[in-house]
């Protein structure tokens, strides 16, 4: 009762602890949800000039384009991400600059004569490498006709308009810019100089190597200088991290390798005695071609063998590309080494269509076998196989395999000359005439085989996995990290190049979720730290477990030009030689090149017919602060002592011919704006990016 009788004489106090935990609960939900009141979202994957790029959007048009095909992930995130960022840019500059599409034009570049670069990467015929106007034009009228209304294909042709007016504003922007280079007098004239006037020089060179690094000391002094004079190489605008990590390779124990072969071996009898081959290799996971092979084209674990054992034999086990293997010779043939035929493709890649090209070359045949028409004539009219059409369908001098295995039957093995054979393949219904072969044979055979790959066991795979873990467990500093890898005998310690937060590709690990989450980390760890998580990479052909990783954080690297401590071990040689340069200009005496090569016991050598654009020469290499300075000099003229890439040069000029003026101003001011307009296009949206307000979280996203 006292308790109560004081809250009561204090109600002040419950009012506002009452307010307070409201306000809470406000301030919750108006910073948490898809949306907040004060307009941010945890749902933003980043913005363009305050256009904001939703995750759900983006989400669902890759599920547009992509859907859940195969392929790396992260590489068309990346793709699909810059196309967001490029299509935000255009469109804003488009529209200050009053460009735009129209409807006209829009279907112009989807369904008309010239299409759209990108109708012309993703409708083109796979056999022709042409557009596929057929497959276009039953687009466009379902769409006209209203029977349009499958939900994926709205979705992937509504997104990729979108593409195509983003792709034609662009063109359209490029072209502008590219239009409005223009060359001035002046620099035409001087490029016509660079380009023409050759000039031939004697020059001394004095190798780094002539100081020993002994004598060479460096103070972090050296490194700034050299970052310094070198900014433009070195600068970064994003933030970078390095990884330093371990490789836990996962290898077949000698147990895993004598399962796998005996699990071949068990197969060898039943794989001769079955009466379906093909059943037996599929069931097996094996392969069985349909072509067949010579001596050289047979992998040399067999190749002498097959030929030495009786049809219907099996040899193997045996060791090959990985695999323990057995080999089935089902058969073996003298086959003609070349052949001639001609034919006519009506292609066809659906049931129905199937169903219509053999109509058309049984009505063909008919007309042949009638005698009123000529084969030649009929391929020129119907074929549209466009590399024989409009030769009368003739192929000549064809080698085995060359074509796909229905017609090679035909053309070296079950065809008679001179008579014709209707063969369906994946193209579509061929009609075919075998015209001749060659005299020359060659004994082939044809082989099925079935494997296991050699690869660890889930027991050998757990073993690494447990070695891994106690490494991480007694290593969780990088200093202890790396003590730890020195005394693993066979293990190493590998250093990334600097990471970006956005980045899915970790040295030679390659791209993947496993470098991905290694990023992610290395961005929310602290410099020194060392993974708790262990990294696991997958064999990209049998899909095992290969690898684990332990990674630690090497380095942090903000914007800016790197610290000396952050890239000294990148750029240390090229410091020492800069420093070695300087060490040897002083020792140089005087400028009689002779007297300079004795002194430094080397030679004096010759560069001809150079010109100022030269970025390699013959026996000087890439020198280009040497190329500056000797046209610079007037002939007879000796230059002095210049630090190149490879060592200390000096030159003298021996010849420097007069170079006329320039006859025709017009047409070099083409010449020489051509190229900085064709870099138009690739360079343009880089600018303009770099010039774009572009803030980017989908590292918090993938």
């Amino acid at each position: 009762m006292a308790l109560i009788s004081k809250i009561r004489k204090n109600s002040w106090i419950l009012v506002v602890l009452i307010a307070l935990g409201l306000i809470g609960f406000i301030v919750m939900d108006m910073t948490s949800g898809q949306q907040s009141v004060f307009g941010s979202s945890q749902f933003t994957l980043g913005s363009i000039d305050g256009k904001k790029l939703d995750w759900n959007q983006f989400n669902r048009v890759e599920q547009v384009l992509y859907g859940n095909s195969g392929g790396e992930v992260f590489s068309r995130r990346q793709s699909l991400w810059n196309y967001f960022v490029e299509e935000a840019i255009v469109q804003e500059e488009a529209d200050a600059l009053g460009l735009g599409v129209s409807k006209t034009e829009l279907l112009d570049l989807e369904f008309g004569p010239t299409p759209s670069p990108i109708i012309q990467q993703r409708f083109a015929d796979p056999n022709t490498r042409q557009v596929n106007f057929q497959q276009l034009n039953e687009i466009r009228k379902a769409i006209e006709d209203g029977t349009f209304t499958d939900p994926r294909m709205r979705s992937y042709w509504a997104q990729q308009e979108k593409e195509i007016i983003k792709d034609r504003l662009q063109s359209k922007i490029n072209n502008m810019i590219g239009k409005a280079i223009y060359t001035p007098t002046w620099m035409v004239e001087m490029g016509h100089i660079e380009q023409n006037q050759a000039i031939d020089f004697a020059y001394v060179k004095i190798p780094f190597d002539e100081i020993d690094n002994t004598e060479v000391t460096l103070s972090d002094e050296d490194y700034k200088q050299y970052l310094k004079e070198n900014e433009a190489r070195f600068k970064q605008d994003e933030e970078t991290r390095k990884l330093e990590y371990t490789v836990f390779d996962i290898l077949p124990s000698a147990e895993d390798s004598a399962a796998l072969r005996k699990k071949i071996a068990d197969l060898v009898p039943d794989f001769e005695t079955t009466d379906n081959d093909s059943a037996f290799v599929t069931r097996n996971y094996g392969q069985i071609s349909a072509n067949y092979f010579s001596k050289e084209e047979l992998p040399p674990a067999i190749a002498d063998t097959i030929f030495n054992i009786p049809v219907g034999s099996v040899y193997g086990p045996y060791v090959d590309a990985g695999d323990f293997q057995a080999a089935k010779l089902l058969d073996r043939v003298f086959m003609a080494d070349s052949a001639d035929s001609r034919h006519i493709l009506i292609p066809a890649d659906n049931p129905a269509a199937f169903t219509a090209a053999k109509k058309t070359i049984d009505s063909l045949e008919n007309l042949l076998l009638a005698g009123t028409a000529s084969f030649d004539s009929l391929a020129v009219k119907f074929s549209q196989d466009p590399g024989s059409a409009s030769k009368g369908g003739k192929y000549e001098n064809i080698t085995p395999n060359q074509f796909v295995p229905e017609y090679n039957d035909v053309l070296f093995i079950t065809g008679q000359i001179g008579k014709l054979y209707k063969v369906r393949t994946s193209y579509g219904w061929h009609l075919i005439e075998v015209l001749g072969r060659s005299a020359s044979k060659t004994e082939r055979a044809k082989v099925a085989f079935i494997r296991e790959a050699i690869v660890p066991s889930e027991t050998t795979q757990n073993e690494a996995f447990q070695r891994a873990q106690i490494f991480v467990g007694e290593n969780r500093d990088i200093e202890q990290f790396r003590q730890s890898v020195e005394k693993l005998e066979g293990q190493e310690i590998e250093i990334s190049t600097g990471l970006k937060k956005n980045d899915f590709i970790v040295g030679n690990l390659g791209a993947g979720q496993s470098s991905r989450d290694m990023v992610r980390w290395a961005f929310n760890a602290d410099k020194g730290e060392v993974s708790p998580e262990i990294y696991a990479f997958q064999d990209p052909v049998s899909y095992y477990t290969n690898k684990y990783v332990v990674a630690a954080l090497r380095s942090i690297q903000k914007p800016g030009l790197p610290s000396v401590e952050n890239i000294k071990d990148e750029i240390e040689q090229q410091v020492i030689n800069r420093k070695k340069g300087e060490l040897i200009k002083q020792r140089i005496q005087g400028t009689d090149l002779d007297a300079i090569a004795a002194n430094f016991k080397t030679k004096v050598d010759t560069a001809t017919n150079v010109n100022f654009a030269s970025s390699f020469v013959p026996s000087l290499g890439s020198e280009p602060a040497l190329i500056g300075e000797v046209f610079n000099l007037e002939q007879g003229q000796t230059s002095k002592p210049v630090v190149g890439n490879a060592g200390v040069y000096l030159a003298k000029v021996i010849n420097k011919p007069v170079v006329g003026p320039a006859n025709n101003i017009p047409q070099m001011r083409r010449v020489i704006a051509q190229p900085v307009r064709s870099q138009v296009n690739g360079q343009l949206i880089q600018a303009m990016k770099k010039n774009a307000d572009i803030e980017d979280y989908r590292s918090k996203f993938y």
